[in-house]
């Protein structure tokens, strides 16, 4: 993993939402949109942030992820000037930025599928999973292995050596033109032998680059070492942080917070409570009064944290299971940031007062959780590196929880400490939250 990741802290952006582009390609010349994340740059340096994780960004036919050319910026977004210049407006703000490879499927209009669909059996066959009807020829669509039912989305053959090739160019280009790492959009469903071959031609070039895969279950650890990721989404724990919070049921976290301690013996997983494909946590949570609680676990925890654009102005969403499910997350977001609803409100302030925790303590970036107490509606735990430890005490009872923790003093969030026979007590109130410094 590059050095630099240690004080990473992304902002995750998808683009053809946040712009406002249209639904599906249009024909004609490109439209500069991309100018409008960059508008908010200076929005993500206040809050605290140093990357900017875009989502899809190439040219596809609906919501980015059906890619028919990896080396074209989609025309709904602008031109390859106009990425370059948002790359370049993000380092000179010292912002770092990933781009979203979609390397397991590809849309219908690729050109590798447009030549099969044109052909028949052919040379491009190899690129694809296809079965051909017998006599097929010019004109005859074959059946194919398609992405989780999605007919629009066709899987690549990932055991061709020329999708090898493909991928490595793909991630080497826009490296090239500086970009600092990927995120490998459905890791999980290519073969760890495949990134196994891709990952070190790039990095042979790019020593430097981020490289980081979107796995939602499974063996974290040997997928990690298999294929030569830096790290994996740490799903597990999105769903333990905000599933506890609701069902006041800290058990369920503190059982993932020792699996999350283990992987960060091997690798530090991609955290994060919101993102493009669910529900954002304004709207998971469903006591408004624990929300700043899954905040507090986000960056104070182990890992290199996401936040999901919008989530730090405490936008809402619901994502439905439906075609267009996904659009409530996904909101075209105003120009001027100065404008957005919740800017300056409790939900941003919160963000920035715990980003800031983050950066002065960038050893939490792999710091182990010791559990001190667990209960259903409230949980402590200790963090420790570079010669400090932090505490952190959660509570979503009525009650106020009261914990023997000598020497330690108030860093964020509300507690009071008193004095007791030569030692102190901590007392959060209902509902309330602390991280506490050891002194």
């Amino acid at each position: 993993m590059p050095g630099w990741v240690e004080h990473a802290l992304w902002w995750h952006v998808y683009p053809l939402g946040f712009v406002g582009a249209e639904p599906a390609a249009v024909d004609g010349p490109p439209v500069s949109r991309l100018p409008r994340i960059t508008a908010w740059f200076d929005h993500v340096v206040e809050l605290g942030l140093s990357g900017v994780a875009l989502g899809p960004v190439f040219a596809s036919e609906t919501h980015g992820y059906d890619t028919v050319d990896h080396f074209a910026v989609d025309a709904r977004l602008g031109t390859e000037e106009d990425l370059v210049a948002l790359v370049e407006a993000a380092h000179a703000r010292g912002l770092r930025v990933t781009l979203d490879g979609v390397f397991n499927h590809v849309g219908r209009g690729f050109a590798r599928f447009q030549d099969v669909l044109r052909e028949g059996p052919g040379p491009a066959d190899r690129w694809f999973r296809l079965h051909w009807p017998e006599g097929a020829g010019p004109g005859t669509e074959p059946q194919y292995v398609d992405f989780e039912g999605h007919h629009a989305l066709v899987a690549l053959d990932h055991h061709e050596p020329a999708v090898v090739d493909h991928v490595v160019a793909v991630m080497n280009h826009w490296l090239a033109r500086g970009v600092d790492g990927w995120r490998l959009d459905a890791a999980y469903a290519v073969p760890t032998s495949f990134w196994a071959q891709v990952l070190p031609r790039v990095r042979a070039e790019h020593p430097d680059a981020y490289v980081f895969g979107e796995v939602l279950h499974g063996d974290y650890v040997g997928t990690v070492a298999e294929a030569g990721f830096d790290a994996v989404t740490q799903y597990e724990l999105w769903k333990a942080i905000w599933s506890s919070i609701n069902d006041r049921n800290f058990f369920e976290l503190a059982w993932a917070l020792r699996r999350h301690d283990e992987f960060l013996e091997h690798f530090v997983p991609v955290t994060f409570v919101g993102n493009h494909d669910v529900t954002r946590i304004a709207s998971r949570i469903t006591d408004e009064r624990h929300l700043a609680h899954a905040v507090v676990l986000l960056l104070t925890l182990g890992g290199t944290p996401t936040i999901y654009a919008g989530d730090e102005l405490g936008m809402r969403g619901v994502k439905e299971d439906r075609a267009g499910g996904d659009d409530a997350v996904r909101p075209e977001f105003p120009p001027d940031p100065a404008t957005a609803e919740g800017r300056d409100g409790p939900v941003h302030s919160l963000h920035r007062e715990l980003v800031a925790l983050r950066r002065r303590h960038p050893w939490l970036h792999r710091a182990p959780a010791a559990l001190l107490e667990t209960t259903n509606d409230h949980l402590a735990y200790r963090v420790e590196g570079g010669g400090e430890a932090l505490v952190v005490v959660l509570n979503l009872a009525d009650d106020a929880v009261t914990l023997d923790l000598p020497g330690c003093a108030v860093e964020a969030g509300r507690a009071d400490v008193d004095a007791h026979d030569g030692g102190s007590c901590v007392v959060v109130p209902g509902h309330g939250w602390a991280v506490l410094a050891e002194r």
